[in-house]
Order: C-alpha cells, then structure tokens, then sequence
C-alpha cells in the first residue's frame, strides 16, 4: 500500500473536529439509507485525484434535493462539524479531503436536467449533472455546452472551481457561462443567485462570488447556464512540431492573429509516447498541437487553412485532419486520457500537477524555461496545455513512498509558479487553489485581498463550516 501523503506541509495548523455521535443519530435518522457510515463509502468520499491524503468523513450523506442540503448543513452546523460538497470526485487540488474531519455530501444523485429554453439559449440543471449527460440530453435541441475540462465532472463542481478547459480559448470559462445558481448557505438557507437574463446591474454579484468558492461558501444545487448552438461544421487536426518552442510560437501566433480556433492544445513528446500506449495510437513522437476549428464550413475552411500556413513557418509537419464525428472523438478521447495514460505509464505512482497560466505573449518564455528544469530533475513528467489561452499542466510522476521525489517535485512546482506569478499569472487557472495552491494565493492576490476573502468567508460561514481548510486558513 502506497504510504499517505501527509497535509501537514501544506495546513499545519490544522486540527480534525470531532464529529458527536449525536449528530450522526440525527443524519441517520432525517435519511435513513441515504446516510452511510460504512468505511469503504466513507474512504471513497475521502480522496480526489490529487496526490495527497487525509482521514475520511466521518459520514456521508447522499442527497437527492436541495431540501436534503439544506437538512444536512443545518445538522451539521448545529454541531459546529464541516460539510464537504462531493460531485464525481475529479478534483486534482485536495477539494474534496476532509482535512478538518465532518461530513460529505454527495450530489451525485441530484442529476436532472430540471429545464431547457431553447429559445433563450439557457438551461438549468441539479449539481450532479455531468457535462457529458447534459449534452446527450440536449443534443436534439441543437445546442450544446461547451466547457471541457477533460474529465467527466459535475456541473456542479465545475462551478464550484471555475472549471475551463479545451474549448476556454473561444467560449470561456465557468465564470462567463453561469447565469445563476441555488446555494444553500451555511445557515441551512436556499438562496438564488442571477436570472436567466444576458446581464443584470442588480446589486452585488453573487453568481461570480460563489463560482469558484470551492465549497468555502455554500453548498451550490442548481446552476443556470448558457449553451450555444452546435457549430454547422467542425474540423479537427493534429501538427507536428520539431520543438515544444515551435509548437509554442505557432500557437502565439494564431492568437495574436485573431483566428477563431476553438480547441488548440500541446502535448508534448513524452505526452503523445504516453498516449500512444494508452489509447493503441500511432501518433508521431514530436511535440504536437491538437486542434478543432468551428463554424460555417466556409468559415472553418479559412480557418483551418490560415491555421496550417501559420505552423508551417514555424516547422510544423504531418498536418492531418479528423473531419468524421468518430475521428475527432477517438483524437479528444485520448487528449483527455493523457492523465490516465501518464499514471500507467509509471505503476504505482501518483501525480502532482501544475496549473500555470500567463498572458499568451509569455506563454513561451514560462513553459521553456519549465521544460528545462523538468528535464533537468530526473522526474518523469507529461505535460499538455491548453496554450490557446496561456494556461498549461505538467504532472510530475512520483513514487510515494520516496520523499525525496516528492521534494524535488514539489520544488519544480514551486519554481513553476514563482515564474508565472513574475510574468502577471495566475496559480492556478482552471483547477481552484484547494490545498495544494494556498501557499501561493498571498503572493499571488496579495495580503490585503486575501484578508478580505477571509472576511466574506466569515460573515457568510461564522462557524467555518463550509469545506473548512481550503483556499486559505482562518
């Protein structure tokens, strides 16, 4: 068994609550088999992708309502015990560990599509939803929702950490695509946020206050979000590139043009040998650029074109096109498997992974100077990027059970972001901060500004209750 990952780097001031019996009597008796405290249930609540570890809850309460919620909070702070919103479980950033122990809350059996308006280009949907189930649901309307994140996450936990994703570069993220949500509050109150309208001047912003909080702030159970008409063509493609730098440039280049490219991702060699195993591909060994061009197929021919004459100054060879449905999902599919396929490569290892993101014009001198030191320390690594809009991943590969590599790994990371932040970045740019980015949020946001996200947390959460221990400590 792999030996855990201690937090104790990351939130030394932590101290586990206790949990009284009394409070798992009442949850047991408000939801009967809807509560578990079976250890399996409770460990399975108890991790996320991310390579650290913590106690499991000490309970965990499947909700079907937001009334369920709103009972399950009010129980909780009763007692003054954490409430952990769980959705699929794909956080990368330790959102979902009970590093304060109390409760999990698991919306994944809120999972109705409750209303679609076709007309108005919105639909409204419980927090279980996934994206993939959404778009199947509304495929017949002609729409679709276009943010990605690659795994296939709740949209409720999507907006909890201001998802993005492949398709950030053209439709944006989670912060511009949700109009309103429901959120139970940690007094147990179900409060709306937004309309279904395309802007609003009324009062403070809620809607972009709780995306993001990460379950800091309120439990969120329904989400209000706009949705676009599915593009009359769609093309994909794949370029070699003889260097990450050429890739990079090209890439630059396309944007600072104003080409319309919807999907532009790096994978770098180590990447594509990773996937290729993994998905029976035979891509060429070279740093690679995956593409996806959307609109008219005028629109989409002139785009692709401008596209290819652009990488083909830069160095860029082996342009191939998937133009069938089957073709540009078998490519995607093993994007989005580049995680799964960079864990197998090395058996038993876990991964720590970056989430840099900068201004487009300093994309290259970030990500060079990363490459480098990565290839400097020994440590196997992917690294894929969403380069359209600056923001990139590396995952370091390590042992757990070797201190050592995590400290080098650790270090990479910490130098990765030190660059970004120097170049105006950002930590993290799609993942959240959860545990593993608090360190960098005071250099990032700057002392003043995270007091005041300290003083919002405490007036809505006096008793810090609200997923306690992440983006910052009280």
């Amino acid at each position: 068994m792999n030996a855990p990952t201690t937090l104790s780097h990351l939130v030394p001031e932590i101290q586990p609550r206790e949990v009284p019996p009394a409070l798992i009597e009442a949850l047991q008796s408000r939801f009967g088999a809807q509560c578990s405290t079976a250890l399996a249930v409770r460990e399975q609540h108890g991790r996320d992708e991310s390579s650290f570890q913590a106690p499991p809850p000490a309970a965990v309460v499947f909700a079907e309502s937001t009334r369920d919620v709103a009972d399950a909070v009010r129980l909780a702070g009763q007692h003054e015990v954490p409430v952990i919103p769980f959705g699929v479980g794909s956080s990368l950033e330790g959102h979902l560990l009970a590093v304060q122990g109390g409760i999990s809350i698991d919306v994944s059996r809120m999972n109705k599509v409750l209303s679609v308006n076709a007309e108005d280009l919105t639909v409204t949907v419980q927090p279980g939803v996934t994206r993939k189930q959404l778009n199947e649901e509304i495929r017949s309307t002609g729409l679709f929702f276009p943010i990605d994140p690659g795994a296939d996450a709740s949209l409720g936990g999507m907006a909890a950490t201001r998802a993005s994703g492949t398709n950030a570069v053209r439709y944006g993220t989670m912060r511009e695509n949700v109009l309103g949500l429901e959120v139970v509050t940690a007094s147990g109150e179900a409060i709306r946020t937004g309309t279904r309208a395309k802007k609003s001047s009324a009062g403070y912003d809620l809607t972009r206050l709780f995306v993001g909080s990460e379950g800091t702030l309120g439990v969120i159970t329904e989400v209000t979000l706009r949705l676009y008409p599915i593009p009359e063509a769609i093309s994909a493609a794949i370029c070699s590139f003889p260097s990450i730098e050429a890739a990079v440039r090209a890439t630059i280049q396309v944007i600072q043009l104003g080409v319309p490219i919807a999907r532009v991702e790096l994978i770098d060699q180590n990447t594509v040998r990773m996937v290729n195993a993994h998905s029976k591909l035979g891509l060429r060994i070279e740093p690679m650029l995956l593409m996806e061009f959307h609109g008219s197929p005028a629109g989409v021919k002139e785009q692709a074109e401008t596209v290819q004459e652009i990488a083909s100054e830069f160095g860029g060879n082996a342009f191939e096109w998937a133009t069938t449905p089957e073709e540009r999902t078998r490519l995607w599919t093993a994007r989005h498997n580049a995680y799964f396929a960079a864990i197998q490569s090395r058996p038993g290892c876990r991964a720590i992974s970056t989430d840099t993101c900068v201004p487009i014009s300093r994309l290259a001198d970030c990500l060079l100077d990363s490459v480098k030191e990565a290839d400097e320390s020994g440590i196997p690594y992917f690294l894929v990027g969403h380069v359209g809009d600056g923001n990139f991943h590396f995952g370091y590969l390590l042992d757990p059970n070797d201190p050592k590599e995590r400290e080098i790994a650790e270090g990479l990371n910490h130098k990765l972001v030190a660059r970004a932040l120097s170049l105006e970045g950002t930590c993290t740019g799609e993942h959240g901060v959860g545990l593993h980015k608090m360190g960098f949020l005071v250099t990032e946001a700057g002392a003043g500004a995270v007091e005041m996200m300290r003083t919002i947390k405490r007036a809505l959460d006096p008793r810090n209750i609200m997923n306690p221990g992440k983006i910052f400590s009280l």
